[in-house]
């Protein structure tokens, strides 16, 4: 049975584990250290170190790898092959060099587009149809190696990156057993990356998490769902941070047909178009609009719009808008 070095962090790696460990020998798992979590700062493990503990394997958790005192023990363990995903670190090329088939990387896009570290965010955020999974060679530039084998699959008008993270890791587990033993018995084509293409997803500002509300309102959606579960984004409502989880954007003409005689596109984008006890229209760039439908204010938990707008959000009235600023 061929053995395998699993190196991963999040969720999104923990199945690509479970998956790996009832197949071949995964001799060892590498992950990033306990972190703090939650409002508690409880120290806590990582998904990747808790299957790896379930099956009974070593774990490992250097702060930096490349200056690890467990790197020597690492290469002493002659795997067969290194499978990262997600781990989020630097591998030093001696690392590379040492298992039979080298080190290859499960990456949440169709490389060459979206190198880095955020590329299910970007490519909801930036309106791609669809993306995929790169089986790729590791190599010491960041996610330059040559691609083994991809995988596609499409991204919905619903999709989120909790769902389609998921969905990502669930593609990565069905294929990746006769992946790697495809590898092994010589009969992966390896294809350069075409550098004409070259994207790349580095990590989300803080500053980007905010809504611009001359965007369009698809735009502003694609953001919306780009950073949900996670980092979210945000307004200013009465010099107070808003953020909106979830929303519906409306065309030019389906914006004219939801305001009908009371249109007024001629406001600032921002604007509350149409206001009642069950909707929220806000006007966006290019005459289009979005329809809010669950909001969190400042220091509140998640709710809908219609126990927001019965409840603190009484005030508001058409023609009121989110702050241009923060101020």
């Amino acid at each position: 049975m061929k053995r395998i070095i699993f190196m991963g962090t999040p969720a999104f790696s923990a199945p690509i584990l479970e998956t790996l460990v009832s197949q071949f020998d995964v001799v060892a798992a590498v992950t990033q250290p306990d972190r703090p979590v939650g409002r508690k700062r409880l120290l806590t493990p990582s998904p990747v170190k808790k299957v790896a503990l379930k099956h009974g394997i070593d774990v490992y958790q250097p702060e930096k790898i490349t200056q690890s005192t467990e790197l020597e023990q690492l290469m002493a363990l002659k795997a067969d092959v290194i499978v990262t995903a997600a781990f989020g670190q630097f591998l030093p090329s001696k690392l590379l060099k040492t298992p039979t088939f080298g080190a290859v990387n499960v990456h949440a896009s169709l490389l060459p587009e979206y190198r880095g570290g955020a590329p299910v965010h970007y490519a909801i955020w930036q309106g791609k149809k669809e993306t995929g999974i790169t089986f790729m060679r590791m190599v010491k530039e960041m996610d330059a190696g040559n691609i083994l084998k991809q995988y596609r699959i499409p991204i919905l008008p619903t999709d989120d990156v909790g769902s389609m993270f998921d969905k990502l890791s669930q593609l990565a587990c069905l294929k990746i057993t006769g992946f790697l033993e495809d590898l092994f018995a010589g009969n992966i084509t390896e294809i350069k990356q075409d550098e004409r293409y070259i994207s790349y997803s580095p990590t989300i500002k803080k500053e980007e998490e905010r809504i611009d509300w001359t965007g369009s309102a698809q735009e502003i959606d694609q953001k919306i769902r780009a950073f949900r579960p996670f980092p979210g984004t945000y307004t200013f409502l009465d010099g107070q941070r808003f953020k909106i989880w979830e929303a519906s954007p409306l065309s030019v003409e389906q914006t004219r047909l939801a305001l009908g005689n009371d249109a007024k596109t001629d406001v600032g984008p921002g604007t509350f178009v149409k206001l009642s006890s069950t909707g929220w229209l806000v006007l966006c760039g290019r005459n289009t609009s979005l329809e809010l439908k669950q909001v969190q204010p400042a220091g509140k938990g998640k709710m809908s719009v219609a126990d927001y707008l019965n409840g603190h959000g009484k005030k508001w009235q058409t023609g009121d808008r989110f702050d241009e600023t923060n101020e």
